[in-house]
């Protein structure tokens, strides 16, 4: 008796969330905001404005009048770290990123925090509403995204 052939199997087709790609965006947008200083959108289109150089410092209580020091300095118009700055000056871009981490670390954990619960709740009391949207307008629409 022959083998019968087995059937492979049946896949769904792969559909784009649309509350999933939110929640992305929001967590995106809380990494950027605390680190860079700007938005997703910002960090990747903004330009490059960072300038590092030195200055000469008085030196106050100095025996020999007009001393002066030499002193490295970081200059950012706009307070925001884009990609081209991190290209163009990663020493400066990155000293500013972690000076801005441990300025906000605490407030980008409670934003993520309550992101991820916020997303949570919000499925969970609207899974009916959504489910009908899904299966009665995108799915006939034969969109490639879904609520």
């Amino acid at each position: 008796m022959a083998r019968r052939k087995k059937s492979s199997r049946r896949r769904s087709p792969k559909m784009v969330s649309l509350l999933n790609v939110a929640e992305s965006y929001a967590y995106a947008n809380t990494l950027t905001s605390g680190l860079m200083g700007t938005t997703p959108v910002g960090f990747v289109t903004g330009s490059q404005d960072l300038t590092t150089g030195m200055r000469r410092v008085s030196q106050t209580g100095s025996v020999l009048e007009g001393s002066y020091t030499m002193q490295a300095f970081v200059d950012n118009p706009d307070g925001a770290i884009s990609l081209s700055d991190i290209v163009s000056q990663p020493d400066a871009s990155f000293a500013t990123i972690q000076s801005n981490f441990m300025s906000n670390y605490q407030a980008m954990a409670i934003q993520a925090a309550t992101i991820g619960i916020g997303f949570r709740l919000g499925k969970r009391l609207l899974r009916r509403p959504i489910s009908n949207v899904n299966r009665n307008i995108f799915k006939p629409l034969g969109a490639g995204f879904k609520i």
